[in-house]
C-alpha cells in the first residue's frame, strides 16, 4: 500500500464521530498538499442511525469521491464491519474497535487490527474520544497524515469553545498510535 495514497471508509453508529473522523484525516491531508476528497453518508435519524465516510488523500488528481472499494477500513461496530468488509482491497487493513466489534474479519487477504478504543476512551472520561484514538492508529499503521498535520487539524476543524480539549484528544491519538 503506498501509505502516501489511500482510500479509507470508516464506517459506526451516528454519534460516534464518524463524520468527524474524516474530516480531520481530510483536513489534515489538505494541510500537507495533498488532494482529498470526503464523502458523508448517514441515515436520516443520524445519532444512533448508521454514519460512515468515504476519504481519500493522495498526491495525484481524484477523480471522484465514491469508493467501490478502499485501502482501509475502520469500523466502530459490528454491522459496519458486515457491511463493508468485503469492500476492502487484498492487502488492505481492517482497523476495528474491539470494544463494539464482537467479531473478527474474515478475510484473510487483509491485515486486521483490534483496538478497544470506546474502552480506552471511557477509561480516560470521555467516550468522544473512541474515534481519535483509531485515528492515532491508523496515521501509525498507514502514514497517511502526519501527527503534526492532524493536532493542526484539531485546531481548525475544532469549535473555538471545543479547542481546550485538543491536549487530552492528542493523548487519545497517542493511545492510538500506541495501541
Amino acid at each position: 500500500m503506498d501509505t502516501k495514497d489511500v482510500s479509507l471508509i470508516i464506517a459506526g453508529f451516528g454519534g460516534q464521530g464518524i463524520l468527524s473522523a474524516g474530516t480531520l484525516i481530510a483536513y489534515a491531508g489538505m494541510l500537507e498538499g495533498r488532494q482529498v476528497t470526503w464523502l458523508p453518508s448517514y441515515g436520516p435519524e443520524m445519532r444512533g442511525g448508521t454514519a460512515n465516510c468515504h476519504v481519500i488523500v493522495s498526491r495525484r488528481p481524484i477523480g471522484s469521491p465514491i469508493l467501490s472499494k478502499c485501502q482501509v477500513l475502520i469500523v466502530m461496530n459490528a454491522p459496519s464491519l458486515d457491511k463493508f468488509e468485503d469492500m476492502v482491497e487484498p492487502g488492505g487493513m481492517i482497523i476495528a474497535d474491539s470494544s463494539l466489534v464482537d467479531r473478527k474479519p474474515a478475510r484473510k487477504d487483509v491485515s486486521c487490527f483490534s483496538v478497544p478504543a470506546t474502552r480506552i476512551s471511557s477509561d480516560m472520561g470521555k467516550l468522544i474520544y473512541a474515534n481519535i484514538i483509531l485515528m492515532g492508529k491508523l496515521v501509525k499503521e498507514t502514514g497517511i497524515i502526519s501527527r503534526e498535520s492532524f493536532a493542526r487539524a484539531l485546531e481548525h476543524v475544532l469549535p473555538e469553545k471545543y479547542r481546550k480539549l485538543i491536549p487530552e484528544e492528542m493523548r487519545a491519538f497517542d493511545i492510538g498510535m500506541n495501541s
